[in-house]
């Protein structure tokens, strides 16, 4: 079954977000050495529930905290998420080394992810 694995919280300031995350919660975090501004954090041990995440500088003032669901193919779960009354609204890209994400809102208008793990994608 398909489940939430992962968080990105837009922030406006990089550098505070970190600190304020960092200090208050005691994540670690670091900056992902990919093509786009990226804050890989850890929330805590990988025994331990949850899941870890990543900042992401906000893309519009309207940008609030997207959770990724994993799923095993993008292209499979985009079209029933449009034949159930949702939509795609930012179309399968590829993440170097990871696998391919693509964003969609659901009957409500709420923004998530969903990713598909492929380690060889390019």
């Amino acid at each position: 079954m398909p489940r939430v694995i992962h968080f990105e919280i837009p922030v406006d300031d990089p550098d505070r977000a970190v600190s304020f995350y960092e200090q208050v919660f005691g994540w670690k975090i670091q900056k992902w050495e990919g093509p786009v501004d990226y804050w890989l954090v850890t929330t805590g041990q990988p025994e331990e529930p949850g899941i870890d995440g990543a900042l992401m500088r906000r893309p519009d003032p309207q940008a609030s905290t997207v959770n990724t669901i994993n799923v095993p193919s993008v292209d499979e779960f985009a079209t029933k998420i449009t034949a159930n009354g949702g939509k795609v609204v930012m179309a399968k890209t590829t993440v170097p080394g990871v696998g391919y994400v693509a964003y969609c809102q659901d009957t409500e208008g709420n923004t998530f992810g969903i990713i598909e793990s492929d380690p060889s994608a390019k």
